[in-house]
């Protein structure tokens, strides 16, 4: 009997080691630290197109919360979405959010699926040079320049060839899958694309509006006196109008070129990376966005009819 009872103790022990270890698996690899919804320390991983906007969303959060200390690096948006991979990026804020393929994956690996939605909505912008002939497109148009088809002898420039949010955006949802040009420049940044098409009469780039449609940054309006906004035909419109990346017609979608900004965030407690998308989904953040003329998408605004000369 007494041998009996010693195997059975034994059996039980190694059948809960193996529950145990079980149990440490399933467990989120992310545990709680140091930080709550306003104090301590994060790095965020941050689509370089809205590199001024974060800026100043960052600015006024740590403002608010002396305690807290929130580290953007903004890169191209591929990187940032590998950045997910590592232990000390917490939260990345892109133009799309997860796959279910990339849920799924996310879910095996740390056991929870980091949450995600839409902020706000941006547009790409077409810039031309100040003496440049055109600046009436239409999204045709722009479809045979970037796929090497258009009459235009325009040089095309980017803030790089491939990895970045505009990138991917243009050549899915403008060629919808076609092989961009070969004759495509690449700048390193958006800033780099607006300084190249300022010093090259022939060429057009693209940019995220918040790098350019503010006219109340001093930044931004010198950006403006070096280039010029062009107009793309309207998407929504019963009339042929060309339209400008404004407020009013990203919010109506007659601007055709808009693109979401959403967050991805990599915390199952309530850290200060749910504090600072907690601060961009309310009132003070989303007001932020609407000053960096992005659209609001928390948010509802009045939109009221007026005659504004484009």
């Amino acid at each position: 009997m007494r041998r009996l009872l010693v195997r059975w103790t034994l059996l039980l022990l190694a059948g809960l080691s193996l529950f145990s270890c079980d149990e440490q698996r399933k467990k989120a690899k992310i545990i709680p630290g140091d930080d709550t919804l306003t104090t301590g320390r994060i790095r965020i991983s941050v689509d370089e197109s809205f590199a001024p906007i974060i800026d100043e969303q960052i600015k006024v959060f740590m403002s608010q919360h002396p305690e807290a200390n929130i580290i953007a690096e903004y890169k191209p948006e591929a990187e940032c979405l590998k950045d997910m991979l590592s232990d000390s990026t917490r939260m990345v804020i892109v133009t799309r959010g997860l796959l279910p393929q990339e849920e799924e994956f996310y879910k095996d690996t740390l056991s929870f699926i980091p949450i995600w939605g839409r902020i706000a909505t941006d547009a790409v912008t077409v810039v031309t040079h100040n003496k440049a002939k055109d600046s009436l497109f239409s999204k045709a148009e722009i479809r045979s320049m970037l796929n090497g088809t258009s009459g235009y002898s325009y040089q095309l420039v980017m803030d790089g060839l491939k990895a970045t949010s505009t990138v991917r955006f243009l050549i899915d949802s403008v060629l919808r899958g076609q092989a961009l040009s070969g004759n495509i420049v690449a700048a390193t940044t958006s800033e780099g694309v607006i300084d190249y098409v300022s010093t090259h009469p022939n060429a057009i780039g693209f940019v995220g509006v918040s790098w350019i449609g503010n006219r109340q940054d001093s930044a931004q309006l010198t950006f403006q006196q070096k280039v010029r906004i062009a107009a793309l035909q309207c998407a929504n419109c019963e009339e042929e109008v060309y339209v400008r990346p404004y407020q009013a017609n990203m919010a109506l979608g007659r601007y055709p070129l808009n693109r979401g900004l959403y967050y991805i965030l990599k915390e199952n407690y309530p850290g200060l990376g749910k504090g600072f998308v907690n601060f961009l989904t309310h009132e003070k953040g989303q007001l932020i966005f609407r000053r960096g003329f992005l659209v609001p998408d928390r948010m509802s605004f009045q939109i009221r009819k007026a005659n504004v000369s484009e």
